[in-house]
């Protein structure tokens, strides 16, 4: 009986664990995608502003 509440106990701590880990994982994976994000933005920003420049040059 105690050896089975042991097991039982070490199961539930790496079931824990797993989530853990788990949770981590997802918590990475949306920084990662926040950060793509990020950089789509800044790609976009430079890609306007490089436009922006050249219209003018060509027109003046």
């Amino acid at each position: 009986m105690l050896l089975l509440l042991l097991l039982l106990q070490q199961l539930l701590i790496l079931l824990l664990l797993l989530l853990l880990l788990l949770l981590l994982l997802i918590l990475l994976l949306l920084l990662l995608l926040f950060l793509l994000l990020l950089l789509l933005q800044l790609l976009l920003l430079l890609v306007v502003l490089l436009l922006h420049i050249y219209c003018y040059y060509n027109y003046s």
